[in-house]
């Protein structure tokens, strides 16, 4: 394994890999070396990045799915088994705010709620599930999960959202705890406001506001988020487990 390719024959998986976040860490994955099964809702958008992944030299394969499906999360991971092999390395990319249905908690509808902890929370724990057994059989394995600073930070309208982003990090500590005889690194890395798709839609006062609450004054780019991801799935960080990093800017400490 060379020093510029630290994932070289390895199989990664990133959920939520059409844009944004999850695109920048596939590809960072294949820049590190790993062949990467990519997941997404929108099939366009994963089409684009498997072409990104293919022109990195790597085996990719597009799973095509909802991933708050236990359903398809069973049949698009044991396919990305059959296309790449075992999975070394997974990143628990997908999640989102209530969006265009955003209100306070007081007004909330809870088909609302149910659809943020299922999406930011229960897809986390149904994707690990499928590929903890393999990696505690084998003694070897990284999990990150995408969490969010709101988790620390409690913004105003976000409720549901850090709630669930919350317990991203209670479930990176357990299964970390519970892994660490297995030699399985279970982490999170908490983004900031981040330079995505969705921060490019909100009003222009929202994302001022939010750029101006960050000591460095500019909102976090995909890649900031993916490089700190490829770190915790390396070998580098062999000995680091069960840790939280906040990527953000400076917005919150901990």
């Amino acid at each position: 394994m060379s020093s510029d390719k630290p994932l070289a024959g390895k199989i990664a998986a990133v959920t939520g890999a059409g844009n944004g976040i999850g695109r920048a860490c596939a590809i960072a994955y294949a820049r590190a070396g790993a062949d990467v099964a990519a997941f997404d809702r929108e099939e366009d958008a994963l089409a684009e990045t498997i072409e990104l992944l293919k022109a990195e030299g790597v085996r990719a394969t597009a799973l095509h799915g909802d991933m708050t499906s236990i359903e398809v999360v069973e049949g698009t991971f044991a396919k990305a088994a059959q296309d790449l092999g075992n999975i070394d390395v997974l990143c628990n990319n997908i999640g989102q705010t209530a969006r265009e249905n955003y209100s306070d908690f007081w007004e909330a509808k809870p088909e609302t709620l149910k659809f943020v902890v299922d999406v930011s929370l229960m897809a986390t724990l149904i994707c690990s599930r499928q590929v903890v057994p393999g990696m505690r059989e084998r003694k070897s394995g990284k999990i990150v999960s995408i969490s969010s600073d709101s988790a620390f930070n409690g913004d105003i309208g976000t409720v549901d959202y850090a709630s669930a982003k919350s317990g991203v990090l209670g479930f990176t500590r357990a299964l970390a705890r519970e892994l660490g005889p297995f030699k399985v690194n279970v982490n999170a890395v908490c983004p900031g406001p981040t330079n995505t798709r969705a921060m490019q839609r909100i009003p222009k006062d929202s994302y001022d506001r939010a750029r101006n609450a960050i000591p460095m004054q500019e909102l976090c780019e995909p890649e900031d988020i993916a490089n700190a991801v490829t770190f915790l799935s390396s070998d580098q960080a062999r000995f680091i487990t069960g840790q939280t990093l906040l990527v953000n800017g400076g917005r919150v400490f901990h």
